[in-house]
């Protein structure tokens, strides 16, 4: 009888490894052909539809500060995931583009750094290593409310308007 009972107790374990185990092997729509990608749906930054992010990629509060006055709209926004770095930076360079945003610096060690320009808009990007096989993804973002957008060149000015407050 005993033998029974533990061929079962394996028996459930089992599957139990494989229900949980079973998630894990969706199939996503990625960048890339690894299985480390990054997906192609995403959400934006705070309320600032021209900085689409991965899904992947959630918002952390604790590290993020967003500063909106009359004049000045911006912050730092934190965001931490499960996503291969390059991957990462290949999606939010080709987002960014897509989105008339100018790439104008880029430097790499530890982590990368991403700089890109828009009129009256900057943003610089850092993406690293974090705790706990996460990638880290902090956007530290300017936008000028004041000036005015006569140039032309960087693709046209977005308006910002509160939608999902960081207040919640």
């Amino acid at each position: 009888m005993r033998n029974i009972k533990g061929k079962q107790l394996v028996i459930l374990i089992g599957l139990v490894v494989l229900l949980l185990s079973g998630g894990c092997t969706k199939s996503k729509n990625v960048i890339g052909s690894d299985a480390g990608g990054v997906p192609q749906l995403s959400n934006f930054a705070d309320d600032i539809k021209d900085i689409t992010l991965p899904v992947e990629l959630v918002w952390d509060r604790k590290d993020s500060m967003v500063i909106k006055t009359e004049s000045f709209r911006g912050g730092i926004f934190s965001y931490k995931g499960r996503a291969e770095i390059m991957s990462l930076k290949d999606y939010m360079v080709a987002s960014m583009k897509d989105n008339k945003w100018r790439l104008v610096g880029e430097t790499a060690s530890k982590n990368i750094m991403l700089a890109f320009v828009k009129p009256n808009k900057t943003c610089m990007m850092v993406i690293g290593e974090g705790m706990f096989n996460k990638t880290e993804l902090k956007l530290y973002v300017a936008i000028d409310k004041t000036g005015s957008n006569s140039s032309g060149s960087y693709g046209s000015q977005d308006s910002f308007t509160p939608q999902n407050s960081f207040a919640q």
